[in-house]
């Protein structure tokens, strides 16, 4: 990880690597492909960010429901005042 220093306010550059995965043993598994492209950066550190495949959200229109509802969880009859 590189630091850049711009007015004594030091930057982390990193660079993203994307690859599908699944998860084992409580260990995110890195595809052979990927490999090769991480073995110069053994004992860096790494920052981590996992998106979940959510089945219950594929259905657009239960999508759509399952929103309006947390959305209207949050309307009052007090509310209405704002309503055209």
């Amino acid at each position: 990880m590189r630091c850049h220093e711009t007015n004594k306010i030091k930057t982390k550059i990193m660079r993203a690597i994307e690859f599908t995965s699944k998860i084992q043993e409580n260990k995110i598994l890195i595809p052979r492909r990927m490999q090769s492209k991480l073995i110069a950066e053994r004992d860096k550190n790494i920052r981590v960010l996992i998106f979940l495949e959510d089945s219950e959200i594929y259905d657009e229109k239960a999508y759509r429901q399952i929103t309006k509802n947390q959305f209207l969880k949050g309307y009052a009859e007090t509310d209405s005042i704002y309503d055209l």
